[in-house]
C-alpha cells in the first residue's frame, strides 16, 4: 500500500511539472532573452534562446563576436531594450508565431539611437522538451542592417578654437600648410633616407621610428607623415619630391603671427603622446590628433578644441543608410584682454635679454602686456621640431623656454613705493620729514656684522621722502620700516596681496614676504623694506600694486581673458587720495631728477621707480644683478608696465631697464 502511494505521487508530481512546463509562455522567453541583451550577455542569448534557423543562418561570429565588437567600437552605453506586452487574454497557439515590438534605445559616439522592430519568437521541440525561441535578424543591432552589411563610422574634424587679441589681432588661428612624407614600399634606398632627413632636420633614427611603428608594418602602401612646412616653402617642397617615395599634401596648421613675442603666453598644440592619449581616449581623443601642449593652448584646450562630428552609417552596395549622426561643434573663439602690438615692441626693446613684462590697466585690471624673453617660435613646435633643434634650445644659457613670467623674483627697490604708502597710512612716516643719514651703511647698534647699504650716499641731507625715493636710499627705508614696526609692515603687505594666491587662469607664483610668511628679525625687516631678504614678487604682481597709486587705493584682480567681467576688485582702501597724489609727485621725480634719465621722454611724462635685486649665495660678497622699472604716463596713465632684466651689472644696472620701458613708451605711442 505504501508502495502504490509513493508511486501515485511520483506521477502526480511528474503530471504538475509536466503541465507548469507547458505554462511558459513566449512573453516570459522573450522577457529573459531581452534582460541578457540589456545585461549584453551575448553569448548566453545565442545559446539558449535563437532558434535553429536563425543558428543555421547566423554563426557565432556575426551574432556574438559582430555585436560586441559594434559596442567597443561604436562607443555604445545605456543600452536599453524594452518590448510590448500583449494583452492579458492572449492565447499561445504553438503552432503560430508569437510577435512582440521591441524598443531599443541606446548613445553611440554619433548620438542615441532609437528604433523598433518587431520581434518574432518560434515554438521549436529539442531533445529536452518544447520551447519558444527567437528568430533574430542584424536588423535588431541597427535597422535595415543585412547580413554582410559593413557598418561604418566617419568622423568630421571640429574646427580648433582661435586666439585674438583685444583689438582682433589674430594670436593663435587655423590655416593649411604641407605634410611631407613617404610611402614606405616606394621609399627603400638608405641614401634617400639620409637626404631626405637633412632637407627635414631629422635624423635618420627618428625617419626609422616613424616607419617601424604598427600601423605602417601593416600597410606600407599608405603615406606615413614625417614633417610639416608652410605652403610658401616652395624650395623644399620640390627639392622633397626629387627623391623617390616622398610626397607631401594638404594639411591643417596653426599660425601664431606674433611668434616669440606671445610664444610663453599663447603655448603651441603638438601631437597628442601615447601617455596623454591613454588619459583622454574616453573624451574622444585619437591617435592623429593634435593637442594643446603649453600656455593658454593647453589651459583652454577643452574650450579650443571643439568636438568633431560622428555619422554612424551602413554602408550597402547602392547606398549609404545613417543610423546617428552628430554635427561638429567648432571651438570656441577666445578674446585676450592682451595688446599684441604693445606686446610685441616690449618683446623687441628688451633686445633678446633674459627678463619678463608685465603691463595692466590701472582701472581695470586687464593684462595688456605678459611676456618671457627670449621666447621661442611656436611654428617650429607644432610643425614637429628635431631633436637636434630642441637640444640646442635646452642647452641656450638664455633659457628660451624658461616661463620667467610665471615666476617670482626679489623685486629690489620697486617695492620702496609700496613701503612708503604703508608707512604713509600707519601715520609712521612724515613725506616732508626729513632724515639725517652719513655714509654708505648704517646698522643699529646690536647688529652685529648686518649692514644696510645704500647706492647713492651723496644724497643730501636732509633726506624726506622725495628725496629717498630719487636716490632710492636703502637706509631711509630700513629706518622707515623699523619705525613702523614688523606686524605694520607684514599686515600692509599681505594688504597689498603678499602672500596669496594670484587669481589668474594661467598659474603664477605668488608673490611673498618670505618663505613662511613672516619676518623674524629686525635685519630681515630692513631688508624686506626695499625688496630683498626672502621678498618675491611676481611681475604680473609687481605692475599691480602700483595700481593704488592712480586709482586711489584701488587694486583690481588681473583678468587675461575679454569676457571676464574687469574692474573685479582685488584690495580696497590701500592709500588715500592724499597720499597717493604725494607718490605719483614722488615717482614722476625719480624720472626726472633720479636714476631713470633713460626714460625721460620728451614727449611722454613717465613716472616711475627703478630696482636692482642682488642674487648672492650665503658667504658670497656679491652675486647677479636682475634690473626693474615699473612704469606709466603721468599725463595719461593708459596702463602700468612693469620690466625685469637679469644680469644687468655690466649693464648700468636698472638704468638699463628703464632705457627699454621708455623705448617701449616711445614706440607705442609714435
Amino acid at each position: 500500500m505504501k508502495k502504490t502511494i509513493i508511486v501515485l505521487f511520483i506521477l502526480a508530481m511528474a503530471i504538475f511539472l509536466s503541465g507548469c512546463q507547458e505554462q511558459v509562455t513566449p512573453e516570459d522567453r522573450l522577457a529573459e532573452y531581452i534582460e541578457h541583451w540589456n545585461n549584453l550577455e551575448f553569448g548566453e542569448m545565442y545559446e539558449k534562446y535563437l532558434n535553429e534557423g536563425t543558428k543555421a543562418a547566423y554563426g557565432t561570429d556575426e551574432f556574438i563576436d559582430r555585436q560586441q565588437k559594434l559596442h567597443e567600437d561604436l562607443g555604445i552605453e545605456n543600452l536599453e531594450v524594452t518590448f510590448t506586452e500583449a494583452p492579458e487574454d492572449t492565447e499561445w497557439e504553438q503552432e503560430q508565431p508569437a510577435d512582440f515590438p521591441v524598443q531599443v534605445s541606446m548613445d553611440t559616439l554619433a548620438g542615441p539611437v532609437e528604433f523598433e522592430e518587431t520581434m518574432t519568437l518560434l515554438y521549436e521541440e529539442t531533445e529536452e522538451a518544447g520551447n519558444w525561441f527567437v528568430e533574430w535578424t542584424p536588423s535588431f543591432i541597427f535597422p535595415q542592417l543585412e547580413a554582410g552589411d559593413p557598418v561604418r563610422i566617419s568622423r568630421q574634424a571640429a574646427a580648433r578654437g582661435e586666439l585674438y587679441d583685444r583689438n582682433d589681432q589674430p594670436l593663435a588661428v587655423n590655416s593649411t600648410g604641407r605634410s611631407i612624407g613617404v610611402v614606405p614600399e616606394k621609399f627603400t634606398d638608405d641614401a634617400d633616407k639620409e637626404q631626405l632627413a637633412e632637407l627635414l632636420g631629422m635624423s635618420v633614427e627618428e625617419i626609422d621610428r616613424q616607419l617601424e611603428q604598427d600601423w605602417v608594418q601593416n600597410n606600407l602602401s599608405q603615406f606615413v607623415p614625417l614633417s610639416k612646412t608652410s605652403n610658401d616653402n616652395t624650395e623644399l617642397l620640390e627639392q622633397v619630391l626629387e627623391i623617390p617615395g616622398t610626397m607631401h599634401q594638404e594639411t591643417a596648421m596653426r599660425e601664431y603671427p606674433y611668434g616669440e613675442a606671445l610664444s610663453h603666453l599663447i603655448g603651441y598644440i603638438g601631437p597628442i603622446t601615447a601617455e596623454q592619449l591613454s588619459e583622454l581616449q574616453e573624451q574622444g581623443y585619437t591617435e592623429n590628433d593634435m593637442i594643446g601642449r603649453q600656455g593658454l593652448e593647453r589651459q583652454l584646450e577643452d574650450r579650443l578644441r571643439g568636438e568633431d562630428g560622428m555619422r554612424i552609417y551602413i554602408d550597402k552596395e547602392q547606398e549609404q543608410i545613417t543610423v546617428a549622426e552628430k554635427q561638429a561643434v567648432d571651438g570656441k573663439k577666445i578674446q585676450l584682454t592682451i595688446d599684441a602690438e604693445l606686446q610685441q615692441i616690449a618683446y623687441e626693446s628688451m633686445d633678446g635679454e633674459a627678463g619678463t613684462s608685465a603691463a595692466v590697466d590701472p582701472e581695470t585690471g586687464e593684462t595688456l602686456v605678459l611676456l618671457s624673453s627670449p621666447g621661442f617660435n611656436p611654428s617650429e613646435f607644432m610643425l614637429g621640431m628635431s631633436g637636434e633643434s630642441y637640444e640646442e634650445l635646452k642647452e641656450d644659457p638664455l633659457m628660451p623656454l624658461y616661463n620667467r613670467f610665471a615666476q617670482s623674483y626679489a623685486p629690489g627697490s620697486t617695492i620702496k613705493p609700496v613701503t612708503a604708502a604703508i608707512g604713509l597710512e600707519a601715520g609712521t612716516l612724515d613725506p616732508s620729514e626729513g632724515l639725517t643719514i652719513e655714509g654708505e651703511t648704517w646698522q643699529k647698534d646690536d647688529w652685529g656684522g648686518y649692514e644696510v647699504t645704500r647706492v647713492h650716499p651723496e644724497a643730501p641731507n636732509p633726506i624726506d621722502l622725495n628725496k629717498a625715493l630719487v636716490y632710492s636710499d636703502n637706509i631711509y627705508f630700513a629706518r622707515q620700516a623699523l619705525e613702523m614696526g614688523r606686524s605694520t609692515l607684514v599686515e600692509g603687505l599681505e594688504n597689498f596681496a603678499f602672500g596669496e594666491e594670484i587669481p589668474y587662469p594661467l598659474a603664477l607664483q605668488s608673490s611673498q614676504i618670505s618663505n613662511d610668511g613672516n619676518i623674524s628679525s629686525e635685519g630681515q625687516q630692513a631688508d624686506t623694506s626695499f625688496g630683498q631678504g626672502q621678498m618675491l614678487a611676481n611681475i604680473l604682481h609687481l605692475a599691480s600694486v602700483y595700481q593704488p597709486f592712480l586709482t586711489d587705493g584701488v587694486m583690481h584682480e588681473p583678468t587675461l581673458l575679454l569676457e571676464e567681467e574687469d574692474a573685479q576688485v582685488w584690495k580696497d582702501g590701500l592709500v588715500s587720495a592724499e597720499n597717493a597724489e604725494i607718490l605719483r609727485t614722488d615717482l614722476r621725480n625719480v624720472v626726472v631728477d633720479g636714476f631713470a634719465q633713460e626714460a625721460n621722454l620728451e614727449n611722454i611724462p613717465l613716472a616711475g621707480k627703478t630696482g636692482t635685486a642682488e642674487l648672492k649665495a650665503a658667504g658670497e660678497e656679491s652675486g647677479q644683478e636682475n634690473g626693474f622699472f615699473i612704469a606709466y604716463d603721468s599725463a595719461n596713465p593708459e596702463f602700468i608696465i612693469a620690466m625685469m632684466v637679469e644680469d644687468v651689472g655690466d649693464n648700468d644696472g636698472s638704468a638699463y631697464v628703464a632705457g627699454m620701458v621708455g623705448e617701449t613708451f616711445e614706440q607705442f605711442y609714435q
